[in-house]
């Protein structure tokens, strides 16, 4: 580990006065101690597990970013090649997906945080030259030139945990105890990326739900999420319409909205603070409520029984 990194420990990040997770990310100040950050989804690709390609035009995935923007979401992640089985996509293929459209959203919302989901190297620094100020990388440094890209720039790295490269056939998901692995997976790397020259104050974690986990690998991660918070870092959760969600309450995609919001307020309440969404509206309104049973925030208006009343 490079002179002066920070050590992973058991608590708060340490070096931050009272705990605080403070962050500037792009032109955006965070406050992670008491704030959670509203991270929309927009697919620039034609078999999204989600919306089928509906954002996989330009001007579409485009105006998709905008009006989560309007909608309230701080932050937006543009992905060009989805995690699960699939056509393979080369790198040249991915940059003309992402790129444009981070182009785009920079140059018309910079007060938007914009990350690219993508676990290439190449991807990562044409996205990081667009606007990008995030880059998540759902493979964990997978690619050994990711940790280089993201020292010499002025990005984050969400470091997600997943076992083998996406795209890929592989068998059925196993662990002894899958929390304790995530926890060590993700320390492990977020060292490598501190020895590569990425500074603690760039890293974000995910646990990376449902990702090479079955439905109780990923219930067991959700009950336990403090132990994986406890790692200091911001901790980023991606619930909104997966298949744990799908299969817990035998409900089909599209139907996923409740479960969704229930399980990112049970993140929350365990320790993330940004989440990945679909359905901005509702998820803005959950979290801002949150926040505000939490006191972390205040009403916005005060009107019920503010006023005396008097009996004639």
């Amino acid at each position: 580990m490079t002179a002066g990194a920070h050590t992973p420990a058991g608590g708060a990040d340490a070096g931050e006065p009272g705990g605080r997770l403070t962050r500037r990310i792009g032109v955006r100040d965070f406050d992670f101690s008491r704030q959670v950050a509203v991270m929309a989804v927009i697919n620039r690709t034609p078999d999204s597990f989600y919306d089928r390609g509906a954002t996989f035009a330009l001007d579409r995935a485009v105006e998709r970013a905008l009006r989560a923007g309007d909608q309230g979401a701080d932050w937006v992640d543009i992905g060009g090649v989805p995690f699960g089985r699939g056509p393979a996509v080369t790198t040249a293929e991915e940059i003309d997906r992402v790129v444009p459209v981070v182009a785009a959203i920079a140059d018309a919302r910079p007060e938007l945080v914009i990350s690219v989901d993508t676990n290439r190297a190449d991807v990562a620094a044409a996205a990081i030259d667009a606007g990008a100020a995030v880059i998540n990388d759902t493979s964990g440094l997978g690619d050994a030139r990711m940790a280089d890209v993201i020292a010499r720039s002025r990005a984050h790295v969400v470091i997600t945990h997943s076992v083998g490269p996406p795209r890929a056939e592989k068998p059925a998901a196993h662990y002894d105890d899958v929390v304790g692995e995530v926890r060590s997976f993700l320390v492990e790397r977020a060292a490598r990326a501190q020895t590569a020259g990425v500074p603690w104050e760039r890293i974000i974690i995910d646990p990376g739900h449902d990702l090479d986990k079955n439905t109780l690998h990923t219930l067991e991660i959700t009950r336990r999420l403090d132990e994986i918070a406890s790692i200091g870092a911001p901790l980023l959760v991606a619930v909104s319409n997966k298949d744990f969600i799908g299969e817990s309450l035998d409900r089909p995609q599209g139907e996923r909205l409740s479960g969704s919001l229930a399980a990112m307020v049970s993140c929350i309440l365990s320790g993330a603070r940004i989440v990945r969404m679909h359905d901005i509206p509702q998820t803005v309104d959950a979290v801002r409520m949150t926040e505000a049973i939490l006191g972390w925030r205040q009403p916005v208006r005060l009107e019920h029984n503010t006023h005396p009343t008097h009996n004639v």
